[in-house]
């Protein structure tokens, strides 16, 4: 029998970034799915903190070389690759000097936030995509962590939807507590449109703050899992009346396993849905 292939897509990763819940949970879910018979690719950002030698990055070159347009402009896609020895994991880093060649993450040495964070969050998204397509790599589930991976259920269920490696792809979004304030740009919903994705699937990116981008990405997903003790009270309640799989907050001894299972509930109502 064919291993179920999980893709991983993260905001943060341990140790590469400082502690946090939802890195935690970046570095010890995809190592616990992989112990449980799955097969994994896990990606996150190459922010400019991550020191690439003590992490031992280096670059793939056949993965790289490859060029995104975002806002009609050119940006070269890396990709950087190191390995958790101990988890027996890879972990793939979408690079670009424009968007991550900066020290700090999403926030300035005075605390201001980044005003390019939209497109950071576009060229990640893209590039995962992209970069799998490469690696001939077709996932059965996308497990998206965290706003900056928040347009990979619009791209895999509009743009790329026709792919062969992705059309039978199921996406879940887990909701974090990582709300930003503001807005991004305003032509943010005309910037992230690829072909395939219509007027009426940016309507919640008019206004592209923290809740319109979650509700988005909620819509696009055929599961919701929330990832963090306390989040977005709006969230809650938009996630409370839709009609699809949600599994709530888990605790960090029982997590693993609840989301193990989680993926076996989003493939069996997809078998049920198809017959």
């Amino acid at each position: 029998m064919e291993k179920t292939k999980v893709l991983f897509v993260q905001q943060e990763i341990t140790p590469y970034l400082k502690d946090s819940h939802m890195g935690i949970i970046g570095r010890y879910l995809p190592q616990g799915i992989q112990e449980r018979g799955r097969e994994i690719r896990t990606f996150m950002p190459r922010y400019g903190c991550i020191n690439e030698r003590r992490n031992q990055l280096h670059e793939v070159i056949r993965l790289s070389g490859m060029n995104l347009i975002i806002n009609d402009t050119d940006h070269p896609l890396i990709i950087k690759v190191a390995s958790i020895q101990s988890a027996r994991m890879q972990i793939y880093f979408i690079d670009n000097e424009d968007y991550f060649q900066r020290r700090f993450v999403f926030k300035d040495s005075e605390e201001n936030y980044f005003t390019d964070n939209d497109e950071r969050a576009i060229f990640f998204a893209r590039g995962v995509l992209e970069t799998t397509k490469k690696l001939g790599w077709a996932p059965d589930i996308v497990h998206c962590h965290g706003w900056m991976s928040s347009l990979l259920p619009i791209y895999l269920k509009k743009a790329f939807v026709d792919n062969p490696l992705f059309n039978e792809t199921k996406v879940i979004y887990s909701i974090y507590d990582d709300d930003y304030p503001g807005s991004f740009n305003d032509d943010f919903a005309e910037k992230i449109t690829l072909p395939g994705i219509d007027e009426e699937d940016v309507e919640h990116y008019q206004i592209p703050n923290f809740i319109n981008i979650t509700k988005a990405a909620i819509d696009f997903s055929d599961g919701v899992i929330i990832g963090s003790p306390e989040v977005n009270p709006e969230i809650v309640k938009y996630v409370n009346q839709i009609e699809k799989p949600i599994l709530e907050f888990q605790s960090m001894d029982t997590y693993i396993d609840a989301y193990n299972e989680f993926y076996d509930e989003i493939l069996v109502n997809e078998q049920i849905l198809s017959n």
